[in-house]
């Protein structure tokens, strides 16, 4: 991901003033590209100059092209006596919004493949890059996965101008600065490095630019190609970078003192440093009444432990440790478990299996017809299941209240099913002493990853009554004074120049 990739460099193109020999270079360049469209154009008050406009078809905006160039230039009337030039062609017959005069091959050649157009000039070594983007985009909509009942719902699409321009609503302030770079030696995909300069944590800002300049990779095709280039602990399931499509999430991360990247080509954006804590928040949070976001997040942190630990706890306790359970519950189970083949633990996992089939193939298929096949073949293969005693109706509840408690919980969705999986089969072992030595095992990982420099366990070391007001609760704004300590220490949200 080098800003200015080698592998593009076009130094043996040189552009001469004979616009016969340029057409040549650029038909040599782009061979056997057939949507490379060469426009000659005479103006009529100076037949011996001639123009040429060069663009890619179905990449520029042909009403911008006719009316803003190819009329203009026709129409133009220079001025008595005054040789005709580019400059002045530039700067009274083009109406394009954005003009720019150079001869460096590799910046025409970049702005053909991004949608402008270029001006040639008989007798000019020059060229003129016009802004002339049109190429189609997908409407702003809601994103699918971040649905909320309260709160904005525009969310981002695949333009990266559009997508700046969302989050340009959001912060209207000139200290919201945005750093363009190029990624992928043959992508050369545009990326925006956004932040507020008098909030943002330098150290996390300067270690993310080292990070995009020291990996290489020759296509960037979505946010998930830089994410695990720049990622703290690639090998870990948890995650160290947030990611998000809505404008307003982006905003506020800013206005915390975090840094966002966007890409073009993808609406998924990604923020930084990222906290463990922040799976289990939602933007609805600070949209509801306090009360109801408090009840929500706990519930998520609930769910976390449930979907996690409940298989696991489940065989531990009718494999190993029959005592702990009440008699009447473990009649129960051991009847209903009679005529079972299988044992708990490969009983619990053939079920988990199952189910993450069932949610699996219900979000791949379009619309209602996926949620219809999740809720039927859900219950349709349970109770087969249980009628046929391949399995025993306790686990049916265990595995239905797991997979339930982590649908609640999306953002950390991955780790949640291979932790499951781990903690099954070290209680499957050791019963729950293995219950004991998996946990203790994520707490010592969890403590050990860190974010660009900020570990992502940091809401567990609060000590302050402010740092606490936005954990495992959310607080009233009015007693939110403070944006977080670990990125912008002592600067209240009221005054941003505190700290100047």
């Amino acid at each position: 991901m080098e800003n200015k990739p080698k592998e593009q460099k076009n130094s043996s193109v040189v552009f001469t003033d004979s616009i016969k020999e340029n057409m040549h270079q650029l038909k040599l360049i782009f061979k056997n590209d057939e949507t490379l469209i060469f426009r000659l154009v005479e103006n009529p008050l100076v037949p011996s100059v001639e123009f040429c406009i060069v663009y890619i078809d179905g990449m520029v905006n042909n009403k911008l092209m006719n009316e803003d160039v190819i009329k203009p230039l026709i129409e133009y009337k220079p001025k008595p006596k005054e040789p005709l030039s580019l400059d002045s062609i530039a700067k009274q017959a083009m109406l394009s919004n954005s003009v720019e005069k150079t001869s460096d091959a590799d910046k025409i050649l970049q702005a053909i493949v991004y949608g402008d157009s270029i001006l040639m000039m008989d007798g000019v070594s020059e060229f003129l890059i016009l802004n002339t983007k049109g190429w189609g985009s997908r409407s702003i909509s809601e994103p699918e996965n971040e649905k909320v009942i309260r709160g904005p719902r525009e969310g981002f699409n695949e333009a990266l101008m559009m997508n700046l321009s969302l989050l340009r609503r959001k912060i209207r302030t000139p200290d919201l600065k945005m750093e363009f770079q190029s990624f992928g030696t043959r992508s050369n995909t545009k990326a925006c490095i956004c932040y507020l300069d008098d909030l943002v944590n330098k150290d996390v800002l300067a270690e993310l630019k080292k990070r995009l300049q020291t990996s290489s990779i020759d296509g960037t095709l979505d946010s998930n190609y830089i994410n695990e280039f720049i990622n703290d602990a690639p090998r870990s399931p948890f995650k160290t970078i947030g990611s998000t499509e809505k404008p307003d999430i982006v905003a506020a991360k800013l206005l915390e003192g975090r840094v966002a990247l966007f890409l073009d080509g993808t609406p998924v954006v990604l923020t930084m440093p990222f906290l463990f804590i922040e799976n289990f928040q939602s933007d609805e949070d600070y949209y509801l009444n306090y009360y109801f976001a408090s009840i929500g997040r706990i519930l998520r942190l609930i769910a976390f432990f449930v979907s996690t630990s409940v298989p696991a706890i489940y065989v531990a306790l009718t494999t190993f440790h029959h005592e702990i359970v009440p008699l009447a519950l473990t009649m129960s189970i051991s009847k209903s478990r009679q005529g079972v083949p299988f044992p708990t633990v490969l009983e619990a996992v053939l079920m988990l299996l199952v189910f993450e089939m069932l949610r699996e193939s219900g979000a791949r298929m379009p619309g209602m017809m996926g949620q219809a096949l999740s809720i039927v073949g859900a219950l349709v293969i349970g109770q087969a299941a249980v009628e046929a005693k391949i399995v025993s109706a306790p686990m049916i509840i265990v595995v239905g209240v797991t997979g339930i408690s982590g649908l609640m919980i999306p953002r950390v969705k991955g780790a949640t099913i291979i932790l499951r999986f781990v903690l099954l089969i070290m209680t499957s072992v050791l019963g729950l002493y293995g219950y004991m030595f998996g946990m203790l095992g994520l707490l010592i990982h969890l403590f050990n990853l860190n974010s660009f420099g900020v570990p992502i366990m940091t809401s567990a070391f609060a000590s302050g009554l402010q740092d606490k007001k936005d954990i495992a609760v959310r607080a009233p704004w009015w007693l939110m004074k403070k944006r977080p300590k670990f990125l912008s220490p002592n600067m209240t949200r009221e005054s941003s120049r505190s700290r100047k």
